[in-house]
């Protein structure tokens, strides 16, 4: 397999590589991930079940659209395909783990986001082709508005599914009309987002770099991204200054942003159960009121 990952990226680079050398490196808990190295140059490499060849494709996809706008730092992709049972995914290796107390680099980030964002779409809301919200299906296509989009594209899926899972967080119909309603009036601009921007997926290179990785991305609305930013911990408070003083976002986001979080929290309760099933629930019960 190795040999193989190896001949692909020297293929893809038109630079003879050999690939001689795996470690081991953390990659989350949905695929295993290693470093393959010449000794001179190294990439890095997602695994997965050959089953899940289109993930890596989606995402190879995302980060060239996202790495040719040049506006923040991802890792460039070189390359994904299968060899025999199991699906692999090639990047750039970038030196992560620059300090978290890195003030003026969570600065820049916020800035560069905001810069991403400015990537729109005259097809509307939705992207390419559909991919994954962690080992979740997400569905993308395309629609001219964002209230219907979000409602049934993000929510009404997840509820569905958390009705297969044995979630019960009342009726579907409703918890999908109230959310309809609630955007009815907020009318974005489609903008090329993150869509898993939580800070396990944000990161400062060792040059002091802001980089952001594993996207789940489309054109949806920009405070969907921030939302997320804000979900589990939140990001450093210079990242918003950042994003604040190049972009500014108007006070609707308030109370949006408890909506947007809703998807992640469902996908969350969908995957790992537990908690999150009273966690969404408190955000559907102040949804109905």
């Amino acid at each position: 397999m190795w040999k193989a990952i190896a001949d692909h990226i020297s293929q893809a680079t038109g630079q003879p590589f050999a690939g001689d050398q795996t470690r081991s490196v953390g990659g989350g808990c949905i695929n295993r991930a290693s470093s393959l190295s010449d000794g001179d140059r190294t990439f890095f490499v997602k695994l997965n079940q050959a089953s899940q060849v289109e993930m890596f494709a989606a995402e190879s996809l995302a980060l060239r659209q996202m790495y040719d706008t040049r506006t923040i730092r991802v890792p460039e992709p070189i390359c994904w395909g299968s060899e025999g049972d199991t699906a692999y995914i090639v990047m750039e290796w970038l030196d992560l783990g620059g300090g978290r107390g890195d003030t003026e680099a969570w600065r820049q980030m916020g800035r560069n986001l905001a810069a991403l964002h400015n990537t729109s779409c005259d097809r509307g809301f939705g992207w390419d082709r559909n991919n994954t919200i962690g080992s979740t299906p997400q569905f993308n296509d395309w629609m001219d508005n964002w209230a219907d989009f979000f409602a049934e594209q993000r929510i009404g899926y997840q509820l569905r599914l958390a009705g297969r899972r044995g979630g019960n967080f009342g009726n579907k119909e409703r918890i999908v009309e109230a959310v309809r309603a609630q955007l009815a009036h907020h009318q974005p601009e489609p903008a090329l987002i993150h869509g898993d921007l939580w800070s396990g997926n944000a990161s400062i290179t060792s040059e002091g770099t802001p980089t952001i990785l594993d996207p789940a991305a489309y054109f949806g609305d920009r405070e969907a991204d921030l939302a997320m930013t804000e979900l589990f911990g939140g990001f450093p408070p210079a990242f918003y200054r950042g994003y604040e003083k190049a972009s500014p976002l108007d006070s609707g986001y308030a109370q949006r942003k408890s909506l947007y979080n809703l998807y992640h929290v469902l996908n969350h309760f969908n995957l790992f159960g537990g908690g999150y099933a009273s966690q969404a629930q408190r955000t559907i019960d102040r949804l109905l009121k």
